[in-house]
């Protein structure tokens, strides 16, 4: 598929570009170029999967079916809208002096490379590869997080490298164990790390092996996620990390690793025949967004706020695939929709202010809507959508989760229910008071960039008010591949 082979290569070739070039004057916009014509590789072969079905490449090595490249797609288009926000934004830090061409090269470098293994990893058919790609997403992260070299960044890339590569190091465990399972099956070699002839035999693997390896697939894969308890990396990333990398974490990265969980969920309910595997991933979901849930009280840095927000989220997602049933599924995958695009353009916007403030102390940011009224507006508007308030997407998406919780599971939904009221008055008092408080901000010296804000809100709107056919048939295909 010369479709898939752009996609793939065109960020392997960004990263060594600018490994060379990445400080120069137009690298901003030579990173917005690349990532521009990957969105558009990735459009092509959506396009291409949904019209003639799933498609393997290079000798089964690659697999794209409507769960995938649903999520190639959602990448692609994120990395893009991101790349753009990064133009003026990393501008402004060149000129507050935080940020040196060493600096430059290696983070438009990274960010190509970063979105390519997230590229890989959903577009590949081996588990292995799979994790290969997680490994190097950790690690090309790692880097973009201490990017400014302070002692707080260096501190968090550090606890998210010890957190991310113990949990990474159980996921190969998980891997290996699975493999071992599909080897009594299908023999020795490659055949046995397939997901396409894994989900074809995997009512006759071993169910107590495939037990342990989801066990540990599910809490190396889930620290990635950021599932509670194995969260604790992922508001220090947020927080000391440049704002376009911490729009790709948490609208992007945390997508893969729940797509590695998924995939490995459904041969552990074809294996074991009981709803175990669902039954983790309803009870990990739950604890995460309780736990975050009440995190979101007692934050005073506005990223790590929005931080424990994807925590909250991704537990929303990770209890709606374990729940499973059409209606479900359906909901986690609009959730990671509407999730990717909402809080991706609440970090853009909060990037932009924290510039202005020059802190990101919540307190110390007030009156947005008087100095900068797009970013003020963008930034209350993303607060108002990311918890779940109509018309937007986010509601859409958790009312139709917690009305088919209320009926499969109403002990859960009373629960869900209550941290959701929590969440919702810890972010919204602290929002509006930085929008409608009195004013203390500076102008920058570069134009924000906002435009991709309000096309991400516009599209959360819009898939709040009104879903297109086409993405309906595409979840509900996508829903039973995994639900």
């Amino acid at each position: 598929m010369p479709e898939l082979a752009v996609l793939l290569l065109l960020p392997l070739a960004g990263a060594v570009t600018f490994a060379f070039l990445g400080a120069s004057a137009r690298a901003p916009e030579a990173n917005a170029a690349f990532s521009g014509f990957t969105a558009l590789a990735a459009v092509v072969l959506a396009i291409r999967v949904l019209a003639d079905g799933p498609q393997l490449a290079m000798r089964d090595l690659f697999h794209v079916d409507a769960f995938s490249v649903f999520l190639v797609a959602l990448t692609a288009l994120v990395g893009f809208t991101t790349s753009l926000f990064s133009r003026p934004y990393m501008r402004n830090e060149v000129v507050a002096g935080r940020v040196g061409p060493t600096a430059l090269r290696l983070y438009h470098a990274m960010y190509q490379l970063f979105v390519g293994t997230m590229l890989l990893a959903l577009t590949t058919n081996n588990i292995g590869i799979l994790w290969v790609a997680m490994e190097t997403a950790t690690l090309t992260t790692v880097l973009l997080v201490s990017l400014y070299r302070t002692p707080a960044s260096v501190r968090a890339a550090w606890k998210y490298f010890i957190l991310c590569g113990v949990g990474i190091a159980q996921a190969l465990f998980g891997t290996i164990l699975l493999y071992l399972a599909a080897e009594r099956v299908l023999g020795g070699g490659g055949t046995a790390l397939l997901w396409t002839q894994l989900e074809g035999v995997k009512d006759q693997l071993e169910p107590s092996v495939v037990t342990i390896a989801f066990v540990f697939l599910l809490v190396g894969y889930g620290t990635k996620a950021g599932l509670v308890p194995l969260h604790n990396w992922l508001p220090d990333a947020h927080a000391e990390g440049p704002t376009p990398i911490t729009a790709v974490l948490s609208g992007l990265l945390l997508n893969v690793a729940l797509y590695a969980i998924a995939r490995s969920k459904v041969l552990a309910d074809g294996a074991l025949g009981t709803p175990l595997a669902g039954n983790l991933m309803m009870g990990f979901g739950l604890l995460t967004v309780v736990v975050a849930a009440f995190m979101t009280l007692r934050q005073t840095d506005v990223k790590r706020l929005f931080g424990y927000s994807s925590v909250k989220h991704m537990g929303l997602i990770t209890f709606a695939f374990g729940m499973g049933g059409a209606a479900a599924t359906f909901a986690g995958l609009l959730h990671m929709t509407v999730h990717s695009l909402t809080k991706s353009a609440i970090f853009f916007a909060v990037g932009h202010a924290t510039q202005k403030a020059g802190t990101q102390v919540i307190d110390e940011i007030r009156g947005l809507v008087h100095t900068s009224p797009a970013v003020g507006w963008g930034l209350m508007l993303g607060g108002i959508a990311i918890l779940g308030m109509p018309p937007f997407g986010v509601f859409a998406a958790e009312f139709l989760l917690l009305t088919t919780a209320m009926s499969a599971q109403p002990w859960a939904a009373l629960v869900l229910l209550v941290a959701l009221a929590v969440s919702f008055g810890g972010i919204l008092w602290r929002v509006q008071a930085m929008v409608f408080g009195a004013p203390n901000l500076k102008p920058l010296l570069h134009r924000p960039a906002i435009l991709p804000v309000f096309v991400h809100l516009g599209l959360t709107l819009l898939l709040g008010f009104y879903l297109p056919p086409f993405l309906a048939a595409w979840y509900r295909e996508a829903a039973r591949l995994i639900g």
